[in-house]
């Protein structure tokens, strides 16, 4: 335990400061984790609607029109709401870089690594 009044001070500012910091950090992951579910999301409805015996199935009852059409829509719909979260992640990531919260290069890193399974999911 601190015993001068400055070395008090110091602890109660590094609490708030590790708090904050720690908050900071888990709104990134969690930004991080929306984007990458929502592409991994179009990723399972695209195997999943590429899958022959569910066509082979709707085929045969006359419903391959309605099959084939929803799954484009849905992972059109997660793709373009990861797209929208884009500009939000790389705002914290600079943001956190800027303030010495992760490396400049760990940010550009994962701004990059997201950008590229977007764009892969396309």
């Amino acid at each position: 335990m601190p015993i001068t009044k400055s070395a008090k001070k110091a602890l109660r500012q590094s609490k708030k400061r590790k708090a904050r910091n720690l908050q900071k950090k888990e709104k990134i992951k969690s930004l991080i984790k929306q984007v990458r579910n929502l592409v991994l999301e179009k990723k399972v409805k695209e195997d999943k609607s590429s899958f022959p015996a569910s066509l082979s199935r709707a085929i045969a009852k006359g419903e391959e029109e309605s099959l084939l059409s929803s799954p484009s829509q849905l992972e059109s719909s997660a793709i373009e709401e990861a797209k929208k979260l884009l500009p939000q992640v790389y705002k914290f990531l600079d943001k956190a870089a800027k303030t010495g919260l992760i490396k400049k290069n760990t940010a550009s890193r994962k701004k990059s690594r997201i950008a590229k399974a977007i764009r892969r999911s396309e």
